[in-house]
Formats: C-alpha cells, sequence, structure tokens
C-alpha cells in the first residue's frame, strides 16, 4: 500500500521511493526534517544579524515631532503637543557619545519624551547631534556650548534643562555660563566630578596616554569614528556583546516579540555617529583626565566656568548599577553647585546606565517624580 506523502517538508516527497527500506524509512524522514528547520532557522538568524550588524537602519523617532531649527551641529526636534500654548520648554540634552539621540525617544512605552507628555510636560524639545564631517571635525566644546544657546534661545530663552549622559556635564557648563536661562537643572547619569568612583570609563581615561586617543582620531581622518566607541563599550562586556547575546537571539529567533525587539535595540545600538576629533581630544583631556570642571579651570565661551554659578534647583539621578557613569560621579556634583542644599533631589534607579534612559523601572518610578519636582519648581 502507497504511504501518503508529507507534504510539510520536501524531503518526505521521497518516500514513495524508499517502500524497500520500511524499517530506515522513518528515521530518514525524521532526519531530512530536521535538517531542512536548522536550515529554517539559520536563514531567520543571518537575516536578523545582516539587518542589524550590516544594514544598520537609521533609527526613528518613537513620538511625532516637528524641526525647529537645524544647525550644523544639531537639530532641535519639537516634541510639543498642539495644545501646549502655556509655561516653559523642558530642553533634554541627549549624550553625544557614538548612538543616536533617539536614546531620548527610544520605543512606546520605552521613551522619556513620551513619559514627560504622559506625566503632564507638554512642551518638550531634544537635541539631536548631527555625526561630524570633514567640515566639522576641528569644533570644540563651544561649538556645542553655543548650539544649545541657540536652543534654548528659540524655546523662549529659559528651559528646564535635562542633560542625559555626557549630555549633562553639557547641560553642568551651561548652565554655569548662562546660570539665568535654566529654570531647573536634572542630570541623569551624568560624570560630574569624573575622578568619583571606579568606573570603567575613568580606568581608561587614567591609564591611556593622550597619544592613544590622538591616534584614534588621526585613524578616522580627524574625526572619532562612532565605530571606534562602540567597540570601546562592547569590549566592556565583551562575552555579553560578541556571543551570548546572538547565542540568545538564536535560541528565541521564532519568537517574533523577541526578534522585535532585538532588532529595534540593536538598529539603535550598532547605528553610530562620529564626533568630531577637537571635540573628542577636548572632553578626553581637560575633563576625563584632568576633571576642570568641577576645579572651575574649564573655559567655555570664552569664560572660566565656576559651577558656585548653578543655583537653581537641580535633580540628580543615578543608575546603581551604573558601570559607566558611577553613582559617586553624579552625587558628587552636589558639593561644587551653588544651588541651597535643599533645592537638591538626590536618586538612585534600579538599573544601569542605557536603562536610566529607556528602561521601564526609571520611567515609571523614578523619571514622573522627576517631572512632578519640575513642574512644582515651574509655578
Amino acid at each position: 500500500m502507497k504511504t501518503q506523502s508529507h507534504s510539510h517538508c520536501r524531503i518526505c516527497n521521497l518516500q514513495n521511493d524508499c517502500n524497500a527500506l520500511p524499517f530506515f524509512w522513518p528515521v530518514f524522514c525524521f532526519i531530512g526534517c530536521e535538517t531542512l528547520e536548522a536550515l529554517r532557522k539559520n536563514l531567520e538568524f543571518l537575516k536578523v544579524v545582516d539587518k542589524t550588524l550590516i544594514e544598520r537602519p537609521e533609527p526613528e523617532w518613537a513620538t511625532e515631532n516637528k524641526l525647529r531649527i537645524e544647525l550644523d551641529t544639531l537639530r532641535l526636534r519639537d516634541f510639543s503637543r498642539k495644545r501646549a500654548k502655556r509655561g516653559i520648554y523642558t530642553l533634554i540634552l541627549a549624550p553625544y557619545a557614538g548612538h543616536t539621540s533617539q536614546i531620548a525617544d527610544y520605543d512606546t512605552g520605552q521613551s522619556l519624551v513620551e513619559t514627560f507628555q504622559k506625566n503632564g510636560i507638554n512642551k518638550v524639545a531634544v537635541t539631536d547631534w548631527k555625526s561630524a564631517t570633514q567640515e566639522t571635525k576641528d569644533y570644540n566644546i563651544d561649538n556645542y556650548l553655543y548650539g544649545v544657546d541657540v536652543c534654548v534661545d528659540e524655546l523662549g530663552g529659559v528651559v528646564n534643562l535635562v542633560g542625559l549622559c555626557q549630555g549633562g556635564w553639557l547641560g553642568a557648563m551651561y548652565t554655569a555660563r548662562f546660570s539665568k536661562k535654566v529654570n531647573t537643572l536634572t542630570l541623569a547619569g551624568s560624570p560630574i566630578d569624573t575622578d568619583a568612583g571606579n568606573g570603567q570609563i575613568k580606568e581608561y581615561a587614567h591609564t591611556s596616554p593622550m597619544s592613544f586617543y590622538e591616534e584614534l582620531v588621526t585613524m578616522g581622518n580627524g574625526v572619532l569614528k562612532g565605530e571606534f566607541m562602540l567597540r570601546g563599550f562592547k569590549n566592556m562586556h565583551s562575552g555579553k556583546q560578541y556571543i551570548e547575546k546572538y547565542v540568545e537571539l538564536y535560541k528565541n529567533v521564532d519568537d517574533p516579540e523577541y526578534v522585535k525587539k532585538f532588532e529595534k535595540f540593536e538598529s539603535w545600538y550598532e547605528h553610530t555617529v562620529d564626533l568630531p576629533g577637537k571635540f573628542y581630544l577636548q572632553v578626553v583631556k581637560e575633563l576625563f583626565k584632568e576633571n576642570k570642571l568641577v576645579k572651575d579651570e574649564f573655559i567655555g565661551l570664552g569664560k572660566k566656568l565656576n559651577l558656585k554659578d548653578i543655583k537653581c534647583p537641580l535633580y540628580l539621578l543615578a543608575g546603581e548599577r551604573d558601570d559607566i557613569t558611577p553613582v559617586e560621579q553624579v552625587f558628587n556634583a552636589e558639593k561644587y553647585v551653588g544651588t541651597d542644599k535643599e533645592d537638591i533631589q538626590k536618586d538612585i534607579a534600579d538599573g544601569g546606565h542605557i536603562g536610566l534612559f529607556m528602561g521601564h523601572k526609571p520611567l515609571e518610578g523614578n523619571w514622573p517624580r522627576i517631572v512632578e519636582w519640575m513642574k512644582k519648581h515651574s509655578k
């Protein structure tokens, strides 16, 4: 009697030719199906890897916004709702450290912009930093302070300033330089006292000579390639970044929700931006090696900056497991600013560095408290 073929597997179409081997046929069919299933899974895995690691599509903004102004250093994106007419703007200074500014508006349910809006802050803007070019490779920190100042003036002249990671020291500099233009200052995961704590960035800065960083810029033809920074971040957790996350992807490649989340994060993480070489070397030398900001020795826009000139309400947010910016580097800011002690708030979030800006727990717990604090001081 002819055995019915199995349409789900091409190998099974060979069954009619294998009736002479009835004992071995089930094993043969099983091996064939398993081989095709493994091949299919491998192809699905490679498709995801190709999309995130090779194609590297530019990340998208999760929340509707409009372009307010465009400079050679940044685009100012306005996320304000149409009904928002009164009150001052909240300006988010995204990190300028090799990744795109979409970290401030990563995804629905994982967006700082969205969190602000849901909690009653309707006038929100974000600095969308541009990748460096041959035309901007000689820009320094002053160029970016100037860009922030243009943004603040565009938004009405006074803002609630929120600095994320490297955007924090830029925000602190700006507030010290133009104290009357900042109503409140929030620093999240921001390295202010770079000599504090035991972070890996601090270790790299103090153990590697300037010639090492200068060579990186030379290799980038005058810019610090974002790809170089990405490799550095990956090497901090090499096992996870080069092996473990791909093992987990392979295990879960048939889970659409898992793949969607993987592609979303990797599209942001792998899509890098370049930094001006002069800017990068100035940051390494004057901020991370010499810690000039807290020593009141940094010159910004022609003036020696003194953190005591920061007198506005200050909120300091650190990550409990942040190995990029240790808690001490954030919280030590209170020692140097001129803000009254009763107007300084400190909070520790349950998570690491990136989680401060897109993690569910900080966005649902810590940031709503910051919003209420901002609203209290904006009346």
